[in-house]
């Protein structure tokens, strides 16, 4: 696996396309304590600044740890095509009526009673560090050669890595 970081506006952009196809992250807060608490969260959107967007209970657990401590850790994995996304960064809950409606969809019912539901609030993870993994070839070729690179003794090329400076 070649290496590959990614600056600024290309690491932007390589944020804002897997965590939105990927959509599911476990959000990991109250970092400083084990075991932290993780919870699966979908991704609303990805700014342009690469501000990654969730919607959330006020009254959730991972609420009140952000409120205490906003140190978060995102993981993203897509096994289908051998994808996946670190990123550590610093969480802030909005209560902004505006940016809820614009977040919220259809598929937000199942959680809350409406865009209006007053226990709604938004969270913008603000990136400080992030990590990724991404096959050029998807799963099935990968598995080929791993399976290749197992009976050649030659580590097979089977995407690229490296680290998001946002």
């Amino acid at each position: 696996m070649s290496t590959k970081n990614l600056y600024s506006k290309e690491a932007k952009e390589k944020i804002k396309k897997m965590a939105e196809s990927i959509d599911y992250a476990m959000m990991a807060t109250d970092l400083n304590n084990q075991p932290f608490h993780a919870v699966p969260m979908s991704t609303k959107e990805v700014d342009d600044d690469g501000n990654i967007w969730f919607l959330s209970n006020k009254n959730s657990t991972h609420n009140q740890h952000i409120e205490k401590e906003n140190k978060t850790q995102l993981i993203y994995a897509d096994k289908g095509n051998f994808e996946f996304l670190s990123i550590y960064g610093r969480a802030h809950i909005s209560t902004d009526r505006n940016r809820i409606k614009e977040l919220y969809g259809s598929g937000d019912d199942a959680w809350f009673d409406g865009e209006d539901d007053p226990n709604i609030t938004a969270i913008k993870v603000v990136p400080e560090d992030a990590h990724y993994w991404d096959t050029k070839n998807g799963k099935v070729l990968s598995l080929l050669k791993m399976a290749q690179g197992a009976i050649t003794g030659n580590e097979p090329d089977l995407g690229v890595q490296g680290d998001l400076k946002v």
